[in-house]
């Protein structure tokens, strides 16, 4: 599908528009679903999206609170998986294969909570499901919060954003595809003549602040379908956080009714921006 352009459309949800980019049309072939991870966009998947056969179809969507859609604070994660399977609904739609990588794979856990019929199999790719202990408590994310609130927001364009992160940390390890699409889309304007983030920091923020608002494992319970785990290291740190560690319990895939556990010790979490073709191939595996 390389050199292939998405049609841009625009849902409006109960809680507010939503964007989101289709490949292809439905029932042309087999359909796929895409959710993106925190403080992300959908168009950072063009190039998993890319290394698909021609003719797949594909919608990506931006969540709330990310690229073009609506960015409210996120009080809890039910707001942005509630406005994602309002889309996915009317879109009237059975997809082969759901993909969701890290907050956007615990959306779809969601989703499908509230639309089984609609998928007949799952890829989570390094979800943010934490052991059932973390829900039980009230964890604290002040820290994150507090680093991520402190984004740098304001940018001359993506050249300049490229340019910043090519050689950091987690950055230097993705595809420079990948990273010029996550800083082109990435921007809106500021109607200053710059550009900010289109996801801002204070909403990126409250989504880590409310990570463990809604539990998943009484969905994950219910679900039927065959679901695959994309599972990278756990990285272990003096005291600070890696952003490119798993945040997936190791045993997760044994709690689905049909779950199977794909470690991949060579990539990070952010494994769909390091090797978006080999994550392009296990998705649509079966």
């Amino acid at each position: 599908m390389t050199g292939n352009q998405p049609t841009e459309h625009r849902f409006s949800s109960t809680r507010g528009d939503i964007c989101y980019f289709e490949w292809g049309r439905a029932g042309d072939a087999q359909s796929v679903l895409l959710l993106h991870a925190t403080g992300f966009h959908a168009r950072c998947w063009d190039q998993v999206v890319g290394a698909f056969p021609d003719g797949t179809h594909v919608v990506v969507v931006d969540q709330l609170g990310h690229g073009r859609s609506a960015s409210p604070p996120i009080s809890d994660w039910g707001m942005i998986a509630g406005a994602t399977a309002e889309l996915v609904e009317s879109l009237d739609t059975r997809f082969t294969v759901g993909a969701g990588h890290s907050m956007g794979g615990n959306c779809l856990v969601q989703v499908v909570a509230r639309q089984p019929d609609l998928f007949e199999r799952l890829v989570l790719i390094d979800p943010v499901i934490m052991e059932r202990a973390a829900y039980e408590s009230s964890a604290d994310f002040s820290a994150t919060y507090e680093m991520v609130a402190k984004r740098r927001n304001s940018w001359a364009g993506p050249d300049e954003m490229i340019e910043r992160f090519k050689d950091r940390h987690p950055y230097k390890l993705w595809d420079p595809a990948v990273l010029r699409d996550y800083c082109e889309y990435g921007l809106l304007p500021d109607g200053e003549g710059g550009f900010e983030l289109a996801c801002p920091p204070a909403t990126e923020a409250s989504i880590y602040a409310s990570s463990t608002s809604i539990d998943p494992w009484p969905m994950i319970d219910g679900i039927d379908q065959p679901v695959t785990i994309l599972r990278a290291p756990q990285i272990k740190q003096d005291g600070i956080f890696d952003f490119a560690s798993s945040p997936t319990p190791p045993g997760l895939a044994d709690s689905f009714a049909r779950g199977s556990d794909h470690y991949l010790p060579d990539l990070t979490h952010f494994m769909p921006m390091q090797d978006p073709e080999r994550i392009a191939g296990l998705i649509l595996a079966g």
